[in-house]
């Protein structure tokens, strides 16, 4: 029996129109079969919350569908830019930091060990949602989701200086912060 092609119906939430070109709709599979896990990322660098970053992809490749490509040179960079940009749209509205799908478990520590390790991971996560959008968005790209100063200045359209400066001062920050809580401890 051969195998059956997967077929991708995407419905608007704004005026559930249901999108069904097949040679669009071919294109728009590989697409999403090739980047679906890296706008993943980049939306859930930003919103901490992996529903809301699966919105978020969702919401990309729709954008991308009735857009489409045409005269984009690299594609990657163009889908971390909308991705980034969706997601901020998302965080206009406040939501709670989770971490849900973190999985603080280690064999061999005791109850206490995983309690303190996921207290501090959590506090370590309010103080970088604490951090102005400025300094946030360039920690998040460049430190959670690994990319290059380049091409987080390509999203956020500054510059690769600036991106640098704004990771040094995010990073000062957090440390500074963390010093006071960890002094304040003891």
């Amino acid at each position: 029996m051969p195998a059956q092609p997967i077929s991708f119906m995407w419905v608007s939430q704004e005026t559930d129109k249901v999108l069904e070109s097949a040679d669009d709709l071919a294109s728009l599979e590989s697409l999403v079969r090739q980047y679906s896990r890296f706008v993943f990322k980049v939306a859930y660098g930003v919103l901490r919350n992996a529903h809301d970053a699966e919105d978020v992809v969702q919401e990309v490749f729709l954008r991308v569908h009735r857009s489409g490509t045409g005269g984009i040179k690299d594609i990657k960079a163009w889908l971390a830019t909308l991705s980034f940009r969706v997601a901020i749209d998302r965080v206009r509205k406040p939501q709670p930091v989770e971490l849900a799908d973190m999985d603080f478990a280690d064999d061999s520590a005791d109850a206490e060990h995983r309690t303190i390790q996921g207290q501090l991971v959590l506090q370590v996560h309010r103080l970088i949602a604490a951090l102005p959008y400025d300094l946030r968005y360039p920690l998040v790209l460049s430190a959670i989701e690994e990319m290059d100063s380049g091409t987080i200045a390509q999203i956020l359209g500054i510059s690769e200086a600036a991106v640098r400066g704004r990771i040094f001062r995010a990073r000062a920050v957090l440390k500074e912060k963390l010093a006071s809580l960890t002094n304040r401890d003891r």
